[in-house]
């Protein structure tokens, strides 16, 4: 299992939202590059970093941050926050960035997103949040209402290969992962890679999805509160 650091963008800082309220961001770091060395010295050689400000503004804005965690520190990344159109896409994966992550523009620019996925492949990863078992669009204020399958498959058919799975009611809890739901995604779609990322609230939860064979995890706020440490992670991470 791929087990991802994740380093959220806010302002330059390093932070994390609950539930997606950037009323409640705590900050854990004023130098987001210090930050994305401690994991490159714990052994970790990719991570995922969310432009907040992007996310917000739709408009990428963290870009500077990320080339120094690239170039700097030696990190592959996987970003995401902002990307609305192919345009966005094509500029961040023309750069250094190993994978975009896209949400909005799979639902509100669906044939763009089509587009990114026929030119860049396995480099464009699927951001899914889940409400109630629907996806979750701008700021997870509205629902989509099409069935999973249906949403999908279009993407499936044109090569869509990994999907970063949030659910909502998780996100930045400390709660521990909704791992009934993942375990339905990936029964239901077997071909396809997913991150679980939301409510990891230890190294236990770690276990669970490793030994029901998940894909992959996104590790944020377990970390920056003491949680779990970088060497459990390093346990259950097999690159």
């Amino acid at each position: 299992m791929r087990v991802i650091p994740a380093i959220d963008l806010l302002n330059g800082k390093v932070v994390r939202l609950h539930k997606g309220n950037y009323d409640e961001a705590k900050i854990y770091n004023d130098d987001p590059i210090a930050e994305a060395q401690k994991f490159k010295d714990a052994g970790f050689d990719h991570i995922h970093v969310i432009d907040l400000n992007g996310a917000k503004e739709g408009k990428f804005v963290n870009l500077e941050y990320i080339q120094k965690i690239i170039n700097g520190v030696g990190l592959s990344v996987q970003t995401g926050g902002g990307i609305r159109s192919y345009e966005d896409a094509a500029m961040l994966l023309d750069t250094d960035l190993s994978n975009i992550i896209c949400s909005s523009m799979a639902v509100k620019s669906p044939n763009e997103w089509l587009n990114v996925l026929d030119k860049y492949g396995d480099s464009a990863i699927l951001g899914m949040d889940l409400k109630d078992g629907q996806v979750a669009y701008s700021g997870w204020l509205e629902t989509l209402d099409k069935s999973l399958n249906d949403f999908l498959q279009p993407m499936i058919k044109r090569g869509l290969s990994t999907v970063l799975s949030t659910d909502i009611s998780r996100d930045g809890t400390l709660e521990g992962p909704n791992m009934e739901l993942y375990r339905q995604l990936s029964e239901q779609f077997p071909n396809l890679n997913f991150i679980a990322s939301g409510g990891v609230s230890n190294a236990s939860d770690l276990a669970t999805l490793n030994n029901d064979g998940q894909y992959g995890v996104v590790v944020g706020r377990a970390y920056y509160e003491g949680k779990i440490s970088l060497d459990e992670m390093l346990q259950y991470h097999s690159g």
